[in-house]
């Protein structure tokens, strides 16, 4: 079988920083998800009733005064699992669309409106994957301190399609990562064309380069900072449509509904509540899955060469050596 080994060693380097990142910063992960999810309601007379929390420390808090401070990591196995075959797959995807558009095309470097589409492409089939994975997360993350139910208790509670629920926006969020990406690998390009002058010939054998990992934190922050102000109002519906109470008929089940509940109870400022946290978490986290991505690249290519080769050699008819003769 003939094996895409660089596309595949982009994979397993971005699911192996996935995971770390997930795991380091996932109780702030929590807390921006369930201050994403609340929506102020009005009461009787008309006037917004105050929210149960108006920053991230409040959330905080409510995990310490509940003394649920573990709860800050409900649903983090699953989140990791999604985490994990999220990356996995866009990285393989990507990888292997921008290798297949280079041969097909005959062109040296990716254009920035290729590797959108190609971007895009590769999310669009992470998302299909994932999806019910993401949505229990979410799902857990909202659930009330200490009554979050394990990821088959939660996907068991509804139908197989409520499993899918904010499908179509995460299929819209694919810019995201399609802009994060294209950002971040144009900025990579540009940067290690000035220090080494020149771009690597083709050789299967060599290692690709890498940039630093100050480099790949920084050049990671930039991008992802980039993404996220330019979809957040996406991202909030998407949160509030799969929350633990969206289950509720009241909730929203769509982009329209979720987009008009927001701006009836918290106006124009409502479709960009959460921002700043938004943006804390996801830039520290792509940051640091860039670093570990970069970082271990060249050793994951070491590893997937070395396995190359012992199946290559394994695979070959084994030759009986002659027999002496007398």
């Amino acid at each position: 079988m003939d094996l895409d080994w660089e596309s595949l060693t982009e994979a397993t380097s971005g699911a192996v920083g996935a995971l770390v990142s997930t795991t380091v910063f996932y109780p702030l992960d929590t807390c921006k998800t369930k201050y994403q999810a609340e929506i102020r309601s009005l009461d009787e007379e008309g006037h917004r009733r105050p929210p149960k929390y108006r920053n991230l420390s409040d959330v905080l808090w409510d995990a310490f005064s509940s003394r649920q401070i573990m709860s800050l990591y409900q649903g983090l196995g699953t989140k990791n699992l999604q985490s994990f075959i999220s990356q996995f797959v866009y990285f393989y995807g990507y990888s292997y669309f921008k290798r297949l558009y280079l041969e097909r095309s005959g062109v040296k470097s990716i254009g920035t409106k290729a590797n959108l589409v190609v971007a895009a492409a590769a999310g669009a089939c992470t998302v299909i994957v994932t999806q019910p994975l993401d949505t229990a997360s979410s799902r857990m993350q909202t659930s009330e301190f200490g009554k979050s139910r394990g990821l088959w208790g939660t996907l068991s509670e509804g139908s197989l399609m409520e499993a899918f629920d904010g499908l179509g926006i995460s299929l819209l969020l694919t810019s995201n990562p399609a802009i994060q990406y294209t950002v971040f690998d144009q900025l990579k390009q540009r940067l290690l064309q000035e220090r080494l002058g020149t771009k690597r010939g083709p050789n299967a054998d060599a290692s690709p380069e890498t940039l630093s990992a100050f480099a790949a934190f920084a050049l990671g922050a930039v991008s992802k900072s980039i993404a996220t102000v330019l979809t957040y109002p996406a991202i909030r519906c998407k949160v509030m449509i799969q929350a633990a109470n969206g289950r509720e008929s009241k909730s929203p089940k769509a982009l329209a509904a979720a987009l008009g509940a927001i701006w009836r109870n918290e106006g124009g400022a409502g479709f960009f509540k959460g921002l700043q946290a938004q943006i804390l978490k996801t830039v520290l986290s792509s940051a640091l899955l860039l670093m570990i991505k970069e970082k271990i690249s060249r050793s994951t290519w070491v590893f997937m060469l070395a396995i190359r080769r012992f199946f290559f050699v394994h695979s070959l008819p084994k030759i009986k050596p002659p027999r002496a003769t007398s």
